[in-house]
């Protein structure tokens, strides 16, 4: 097609330079080809944050609990039933992620210019798209808190009275 292409034009003007010829889809994905990059290194960027933030609070909730041992292991031994031991240091470790989006909601608010530029198709204040990262970021902390939480049921209280 392209040799045809090229007689056609030099049917018509034999001094005209055809040097680069491609595809309207060749064309799209060179212009594509940049912020198809920034958007892959921000995803990776944000995946590598959220894996960061839930090792890190997951870590700081084992502190937590390690710390704690002798007197979540005295509720045990004194008839505290594991589920609500459970649910109050889930309770805690949450209020500490309740606090983080609030923080983190602040700081988007004051991004939002600087992150419309980078955007297609999906204005930066979007409340369906916030609302959706908020709950990713809660299901992943829920489960970040759950696994030391879980632990703290898992605690013989006479190992523990004896602890320290």
């Amino acid at each position: 097609l392209v040799r045809q292409l090229r007689e056609a034009i030099y049917a018509l003007d034999a001094e005209t330079a055809i040097d680069h010829v491609r595809t309207l889809e060749e064309a799209r994905s060179d212009a594509l080809a940049s912020p198809r990059l920034t958007a892959l290194l921000l995803g990776l960027f944000a995946l590598l944050a959220v894996v960061i933030t839930a090792t890190g609070l997951a870590g700081v909730m084992a502190l937590l609990v390690n710390q704690r041992t002798r007197e979540l292991g005295i509720r045990l031994a004194l008839g505290a039933a594991p589920r609500n031991v459970l649910q109050m240091v889930l309770r805690q470790g949450l209020a500490l992620v309740a606090v983080g989006l609030a923080l983190g909601f602040v700081g988007a608010l004051a991004l939002r210019r600087v992150m419309s530029g980078l955007l297609f198709a999906v204005e930066p204040g979007d409340p369906l798209t916030w609302l959706v990262v908020s709950l990713a970021l809660l299901l992943v902390a829920a489960t970040a808190c759950f696994i030391p939480a879980r632990r703290v049921t898992l605690i013989d209280p006479l190992r523990a009275l004896r602890s320290e």
